[in-house]
This record gives structure tokens, C-alpha cells and sequence, in this order.
């Protein structure tokens, strides 16, 4: 015949519940009068909770309770515990089971460890040896950690691991909350999803949305683009990075580097850029083109190759053998095409070139064609009081393998140039200066880059003068300028105006 029983023992200190129990069987520890031995379907229940389990002990004076096999504790309508051993202190109200898998259940949560300690004045489980947890599509594992049931977040720390099928990330010290689905990490973490590896010290991840956000040492790497900076804003699933503080972006497809304070670059469009002291540095066969301006912005296809190039506000180009400053650039790539607009200034060599607008097409040899549209005006110094000039209203440069072939200054063509022998010890000296004008002219270069013919077409007025005979007029002809100190001389100069 069953037997059973429901004590209501000594009374408890003021404040302080006694466990209720019932069983199939009991008695009295015959060491300790204060222990009931309990058997055969044993249920207690204590402020809310209740427990069911194979046997248990009960200390009366204690207000403990030791259960055994199939152990089932009901912490609410959602939350479960299930282990084989069990101690809980009604007085602390504190939980311990253990098991080879103590198993934990909070609605759509699992949690598997094989020791728990639930303390229920704050509803926080905590797991010291090592934890297994099923949330939905993620998983959580780790050494150890706390699981907040009334907050629904995890606290876990030492080999943590966060993974869904799209995701895995690891880290040492993780806060996840089961409700938003967002991590917050504070050690180095590592971020692996199906298109891109991120790296960060100090963020956040949202599992769901797939938004990365990191404020220390922060990195992406998305199909061979590259982001480093101090605050970094990632959307995984849209491939959208916005970066602040120290931005690097490498570009391995394109072969480029930019820089700066701010930048944005979202692959799904192909548009990105850099500002606030932007510079982009581009390697081709082994030599490097800087262009810095207050802003760059790039556009690129489908496989990531550039199709544009934008600069903005006070640009400057470094190269070892051309340098440029302007007010903006653009190239584009379907017809290699770079144009520098307002007040544009080319160094080539020797020579200073200006106009309205100056646009330089190349191919795989380097420059093939430079035009020089509207109010062109080409100098090179011949020493520190002397310049041969050309100016005309439109100019063309011809170019082979990168080497300057001939130019079409077209529309009233204005030139002066210092003629020149060489001496009995090989030095240059200058014998006369030509000067005048024509509708049209056309200059071959010779192979050492230097003026070689002169072709007047149409209306031509030209005289050679003695050199100290030239009329002032020619020396500095209207519109002269001479802007070598802006010159970019080595690549870092490009920040200074």
C-alpha cells in the first residue's frame, strides 16, 4: 500500500520558508534525527519551485534537501532543471546539481553542464567546469559562464564558441542575450561567417541581423577587401562596412590601399569611399601612385575591379616619374581615362603644365595621350631667371611606350624657348632665345624628352634674340606661374599645401 506523507516541521526563522515534501516511503536517519530518508516518487516544493526525484534526505534543522536519480526541478512555467544529485539550501535558496549532463531549460533555451548551481534569489544559473547551450539556431560552449534566466543572457568566459550555421565566433569572454540575439565581447574575438572574417577587442555581434559592431582593433575581410580602423560598423549580410578613426582599406583585387578618419565601402553596390585626409595608393608593376584629397570615392563591377575614381577638394598625385595637384580628379576605367579639373597643375620631368582641365589617357605602356583643354600653359625652367614657355588656347601631347612624341598647341600659340650648345667641356650654354607666336604649332621631342623641331602652322611670327636682348614681355608671358614649391617631391608631400 503506498504511503504517504506531507510534513510541516519546526518552524522556521522569521522571514524563512520550510521545504514541503511528500513520498512514497520515509524515515528517520537513525544517526541523525534531524534527517528524514525519503523513497519511492519523492516531490518537494519550497517558494515556487518544485522538485521531484527517486530518494531524498531532508534536514530539518538544516532546511536542505539532498535528492537522487531523475531528478526534475519546475522553477516556472518555462524553466526546468533535470540532473542525478542534488543539494539545495532553502535557506539561500541556492541550487546544486550535478550529473554527467546536468540539463537546464528556460523556454526555447537549453543549457548542458555537468555541474549547475542555480541560485534562484537572482535566477542565475552558473556552470564552473564546462558548458554546453542550444538557443534557438546557436550554439554556445565554453569553460564556464552564468545564464541569467530572468534577463535571458549568458555571461560565459574562457574557449568561448557562438556558431549557427552561417557563423562561428571565438572569443574569451562573451555576453549573449537570447532575446536580441547579440553578443557583446570584450577580449580579442574572431568572427567567421560565410563571406567575411572579422576581427575586433571590444563590440557587439547580432546573431539574427548579422550587424558587427567593434570599438578596439577593429578588421574585416570581405572577398579580398580589407578594413582596419579604431570604430568599425559591419552588415555581414548586406557586405556594408562603415569605418572611423585610423580607416585602412587594402584592396588586393585592385592592388590599392586607402586611408583616412572615415570611410564606407559597400560590396553589394560597389561603392565606397575615404575622407578627411583621404589618400589611395595605387602599385602598378612595382611602382606606387598616391593621390590624397579631402575625399575619394571608387566604384567597382561585380568582380570587385575599379570602374571610377573620384577626388575631392585640394587633390595632390605623387608619382616617381609625373605629379599633379588640382581641385578634383576622376577616372574612369572603361576608357583609362584620369581628368584633373580646376586650376590643374601637371609636373612631368622638367616641365609644369596648366590649364583649365588636363586629361591623361593610358594604356598598359603608361600615358598614350595628355589633352590640355582651354588656357594651356606649359613651362620649364632653365635656371633660376629663365623659363621656356608654350601657351595656347588647346594642346595635345602624343605619347609612345610613355614617351613624349610630339604636341599640337593649336589657337594663338605663343612660344619662347632658350636655344643651347653644348661647350668645349660638354656643359650647355645658351646662344640666343626663340620667341613669337602662330594659329598652330607642333613640337617633336627627341629621345631625351627635350624639344627637338618646332612646326608653325599659319600666321607664324617668330624672331631669335640674343638672350640678354629678349623683350620683357617674353620672359614671363601673361598668366605665368611658377609652382615648384606645390610640387610634390616625395610621396607624403601630397599632404602639404
Amino acid at each position: 500500500m503506498l504511503f504517504t506523507f506531507l510534513f510541516f516541521l519546526l518552524p522556521a526563522a522569521e522571514g524563512q520558508k520550510l521545504i514541503e515534501y511528500s513520498a512514497g516511503m520515509g524515515s528517520r536517519d537513525p544517526d541523525d534525527g534531524n534527517i528524514w530518508i525519503l523513497f519511492n516518487g519523492v516531490t518537494a516544493r519550497h517558494e515556487g519551485m518544485t522538485l521531484r526525484s527517486d530518494s531524498a534526505h531532508y534536514n530539518t534543522k538544516e532546511n536542505s534537501f539532498t535528492a537522487f536519480g531523475a531528478i526534475v526541478i519546475r522553477l516556472s512555467d518555462t524553466t526546468f532543471i533535470y540532473g542525478d544529485r542534488l543539494f539545495y539550501d532553502g535557506n539561500t535558496r541556492i541550487v546544486d546539481i550535478w550529473d554527467d549532463t546536468v540539463l537546464l531549460v528556460d523556454g526555447r533555451t537549453q543549457l548542458r553542464a555537468d555541474h549547475i548551481t542555480y541560485i534562484r534569489n537572482t535566477e542565475t544559473a552558473f556552470y564552473p567546469h564546462w558548458g554546453h547551450a542550444v538557443s534557438g539556431l546557436r550554439k554556445l560552449d565554453s569553460q564556464q559562464g552564468l545564464y541569467n534566466a530572468s534577463r535571458k543572457e549568458f555571461y560565459i568566459y574562457d574557449s568561448v564558441q557562438l556558431s549557427d550555421d552561417e557563423m562561428q565566433l571565438f572569443t574569451d569572454t562573451l555576453i549573449y542575450n537570447t532575446v536580441t540575439e547579440v553578443a557583446h565581447f570584450k577580449s580579442p574575438t574572431r568572427i567567421y561567417t560565410d563571406s567575411a572574417f572579422i576581427y575586433s577587442e571590444l563590440g557587439d555581434y547580432n546573431t539574427a541581423s548579422r550587424e558587427a559592431t567593434s570599438f578596439l582593433a577593429s578588421h574585416v575581410n570581405n572577398k579580398g577587401r580589407t578594413i582596419d580602423c579604431d570604430t568599425l560598423y559591419y552588415h555581414d549580410s548586406l557586405r556594408y562596412g562603415k569605418a572611423q578613426g585610423n580607416v585602412r582599406i587594402f584592396d588586393s583585387v585592385n592592388n590599392l590601399t586607402c586611408t583616412g578618419r572615415y570611410g564606407e565601402s559597400n560590396q553589394a553596390s560597389g561603392f565606397s569611399f575615404v575622407t578627411d585626409s583621404a589618400l589611395v595608393v595605387f602599385v602598378d608593376d612595382g611602382d606606387s601612385l598616391f593621390l590624397h584629397a579631402d575625399s575619394v570615392y571608387l566604384t567597382t563591377d561585380s568582380a570587385n575591379h575599379i570602374q571610377t575614381v573620384r577626388a575631392n577638394y585640394k587633390v595632390k598625385v605623387y608619382r616617381r616619374d609625373a605629379q599633379a595637384m588640382c581641385d578634383s580628379a576622376f577616372y574612369s576605367a572603361s576608357d583609362s581615362l584620369l581628368s584633373l579639373y580646376r586650376n590643374p597643375v601637371l609636373w612631368y620631368e622638367h616641365y609644369q603644365c596648366q590649364a583649365d582641365t588636363i586629361e591623361l589617357q593610358h594604356d598598359t605602356s603608361g600615358v598614350r595621350q595628355a589633352w590640355l583643354r582651354s588656357s594651356c600653359f606649359s613651362i620649364e625652367q632653365v635656371d633660376v631667371e629663365k623659363f621656356n614657355q608654350l601657351k595656347c588656347k588647346q594642346g595635345i601631347v602624343y605619347f609612345d611606350k610613355g614617351e613624349p612624341l610630339y604636341a599640337d598647341m593649336m589657337g594663338n600659340a605663343q612660344m619662347v624657348y632658350y636655344i643651347t650648345e653644348d661647350d668645349s667641356s660638354s656643359h650647355a650654354a645658351l646662344v640666343g632665345v626663340n620667341a613669337g607666336t602662330g594659329t598652330d604649332m607642333r613640337i617633336y621631342f627627341d629621345t631625351a624628352r627635350a624639344p627637338s623641331r618646332v612646326v608653325i602652322y599659319d600666321k607664324p611670327d617668330m624672331k631669335t634674340y640674343p638672350v640678354m636682348q629678349l623683350p620683357n614681355e617674353w620672359k614671363r608671358m601673361q598668366g605665368f606661374q611658377w609652382l615648384s614649391r606645390q610640387r610634390p617631391r616625395r610621396p607624403e608631400d601630397v599632404f602639404v599645401w
